[in-house]
This record gives structure tokens, sequence and C-alpha cells, in this order.
């Protein structure tokens, strides 16, 4: 998954592209805070919220098929959250909180979408840090974004070094073996590496901080 992926749509140029940082950031908050804080029997309030995010959504000139594809990867998992309340009362209610939990759920999601998808990963870490998140915890972050693809591309390496040494068909409990054996090797890997990358950056002179032109 290279960093292009994940940062695919937010150098655009559109009204909420050209939006600062910081105010994409507070608005988002302000948006995922009313979504929790208003209650379920408000459904004119949670669908003028809704709409809004829509409307930035649309603005942002975001793809229709980017949108379904990350909501297809959020809703089983929200849907099994939701539906735990409704089965511990035996499905004899409980309903109307469970939709409430999937508006807001929903609705927090898109917004949060809305931010990563409009302000580049760089900035977004550089308003963070102004807005008073932890250092260590922007640097962290910064690290992963940037060795995903490395991360991404030792494991295609490896996967594809296993499907050359296999032939044949095989067996469910064979596959399920081979697979953490491959997480194993690739945790592995990615220490070694880790450590390998720390060594050449202390070399060079880093002292835990991380500078930027902004």
């Amino acid at each position: 998954m290279p960093a292009e992926f994940l940062d695919r749509f937010s150098r655009g140029s559109t009204v909420c592209h050209r939006l600062s940082p910081r105010l994409k950031i507070v608005l988002t908050l302000a948006v995922v805070v009313l979504a929790v804080l208003l209650p379920a029997s408000m459904w004119p309030a949670q669908g003028c919220l809704a709409c809004l995010v829509f409307a930035a959504l649309s603005l942002a000139e975001l793809p229709l098929a980017y949108l379904a594809r990350r909501m297809a990867l959020f809703l089983p998992l929200l849907a099994m959250t939701a539906l735990a309340i409704p089965l511990s009362r035996g499905f004899a209610g409980g309903w109307e909180t469970a939709l409430g939990i999937v508006i807001r759920a929903t609705v927090a999601f898109l917004a949060a979408l809305w931010l990563v998808s409009t302000t580049p990963f760089d900035r977004l870490l550089a308003a963070l840090n102004r807005l008073g998140l932890p250092r260590l915890f922007s640097v962290m972050l910064a690290f992963v974004f940037r060795y995903l693809s490395v991360l991404f591309d030792e494991l295609a390496r490896m996967r594809t070094a296993q499907r050359a040494r296999t032939f044949g068909p095989r067996p469910v409990k064979s596959g399920w073996k081979n697979a953490v054996q491959l997480v194993g090797m690739l945790l592995i890997r990615a220490l070694d590496r880790a450590e390998r990358i720390h060594g050449a950056m202390c070399s060079r002179g880093w002292n835990g901080k991380m500078n930027t032109l902004d």
C-alpha cells in the first residue's frame, strides 16, 4: 500500500483543499462531537449534520467509488457492533439505539474521511503539532506513514517467493500455517529493517525531533 494511494486525493485544488489544515481539524472534531452528543431522538439535527458532511464531500470532489470502497470496509464492523445491542435483548428491542449508533458512527467516519482526503499527511501532522499533539506521537505517525509502502513491498516479495515454492492446491490447514509463518517472518524482517533504519538515522544526526519546512 504505497503512500501515493493513502494520499491519493489530498492534493487537489478545491475549496476544501485550500482551507487551513487547522481549521479543517477543528471543523471535523466539531462534527464528530456533535454527532456523538446529539440525542438519538433529534433526527432532524442528525439529518442536517449528515447533509453538511455530504455537502463537504461533494465540494471536495471525492469520487463516489472511492467513498463506497471505504464505506464497504467500515460498515461490516459497524453493523456487528450495532447488532450487539438487539442481540443482547433477544432482538426484542434496542433497534432504535442500534440505528443511532450506525448514523452517528457513519457521520463521524465520513467527516474524518473528508479531513484525510483533503489534507496532505505532512500538513495534517504539522497542524496537529500546532494544536498540541505530543511530538513523539506525531513522529511515530510520520514513520508509520513513510514506511508502510516498504512493509507492503516486503510482504509482496515474500508472497511471490512463497507461491514460487508451492505447487498445486493446498489444504486449508496448510494454508493457515503458511500464512502464520509469513506474518512471523514479516515481523522479523520489519524489526531488522527498523534497526538498520534507526542506525542510519542516528549516524546522520537524528535527535528524535521531526523538522519541517512549514
